[in-house]
């Protein structure tokens, strides 16, 4: 590798700092003497892509180009400002070139089998005509060259996260999960806060079948504490929470059954109702065993919860309208079933009535905000 100019390493220093400015005062100065410094073309051309976009650094990239044409830091730099300039279609040959120069470099293939890749899709999109869903077999065989490179630059890089991502990314579309899953593990097991790979990891866990919306809850929260600012695990979180809020809409339905079997709201032939009032005994007994349903259905299963979840559910009852709505009718089917265990009836109309306002306006709603949970 070349030895850097002092100045060109003084620039580096407050590159890396993110002071671009300063550095192109001396970067400027340098190229200004020595006209051929490839490095500090390149230099330059990476602090222009920060301030000035990507056309600057393009011009850049080519004057370090004209000096050495076969130089990888300039190929690369060009390849990275054609890529946020022009898109991935026009980009492929630069990046089969930096491969040719740097055979041994992972990144720069990983990069090739991204190009490679997007722009399979892109030409298979425009030869289709562009409509319709592509298919995982589809995917699959126009992605098979990208795939070829993409496993090469896992070899030459194992530990390269890019290489990693790009072909996670690549086995995903072809519908490969496990591969795609066995990507993932090698993601988190050099970076374990990798947000995509957090993200994916938890959401499969999340929805894998027999898991319960307070695991799902669990799984979200302890993703977020990570990634505090993610709005797509906020959104995974609030949906899981807001299936833990349904469920005390069962809760309170079945509490309506205790005293309306109690009473035996609608008598038969075979099973006359009892005499009313009910006795106080009885009725305490069946508000004893409403209280029994909501402490092992609700009240243990929100002490267990870990306080991350317990604060989102208060968060979302503040921010989510739905959320309220489920609150109100679990109180309202409960203060129905209270009405109808506690006081001492002397005939059935009553009861009735509560019975069908506690469960219907309930009941309505459950089937209707379903899509609301997933």
């Amino acid at each position: 590798m070349t030895e850097l100019h002092p100045t060109v390493e003084q620039a580096q220093a407050l590159i890396e700092f993110e002071r671009y400015d300063q550095a192109l005062a001396l970067l400027g100065r340098r190229v200004a003497e020595a006209p051929d410094d490839v490095r500090a073309w390149v230099k330059i051309g990476y602090c222009r892509f920060h301030t000035d976009g990507p056309k600057q650094a393009l011009e850049a990239a080519d004057e370090a180009l004209k000096i050495a044409p076969e130089d990888y830091g300039a190929l690369m730099l060009r390849a990275q400002a054609m890529t946020d300039d022009e898109g991935w279609l026009n980009v492929e040959p630069v990046l089969r070139e930096a491969v040719r120069v740097a055979p041994h470099d992972s990144y720069a293939r990983a990069m090739l089998a991204d190009t490679v890749w997007r722009v399979a899709l892109v030409q298979f999109a425009l030869a289709r005509g562009g409509g319709g869903k592509l298919s995982a077999s589809d995917a699959d065989r126009v992605s098979r060259e990208a795939a070829e490179i993409a496993m090469e630059a896992l070899r030459l890089g194992p530990e390269d996260i890019y290489a990693h991502e790009v072909a996670q990314r690549i086995a995903s579309a072809c519908g490969n999960e496990t591969v795609s899953d066995q990507l993932d593990e090698a993601i988190l097991r050099i970076d374990p806060t990798h947000y995509e790979a957090v993200a994916r990891q938890t959401k499969k866990a999340a929805q894998a079948p027999g898991v319960s919306a307070a695991e799902a809850a669990e799984l979200y929260a302890d993703a977020l504490a990570g990634h505090p600012d993610s709005p797509s695990m906020q959104q995974q979180l609030d949906q899981a929470t807001y299936r833990l809020l349904r469920g005390t809409r069962w809760l309170a339905l079945l509490c309506l059954i205790v005293p309306a079997a109690m009473i035996n709201l609608f008598p038969s032939d075979d099973q006359p109702s009892p005499e009313l009032p009910l006795p106080i005994g009885q009725r305490l007994w069946s508000i004893v065993i409403m209280a029994a349903i909501w402490a092992f259905g609700a009240w243990r299963r929100y002490r267990r919860l870990r306080t991350g979840t317990r604060l989102n559910i208060r968060s979302l009852m503040r921010r989510g309208r739905w959320a309220r709505v489920v609150a109100a009718q679990s109180g309202w089917a409960m203060a129905c079933a209270l009405l109808m265990a506690g006081f001492p009836w002397t005939d059935l109309p009553g009861p009735r009535l509560l019975f069908w306002a506690g469960l219907v306006p309930t009941a309505a709603t459950i089937w209707f905000d379903r899509k609301k949970a997933r």
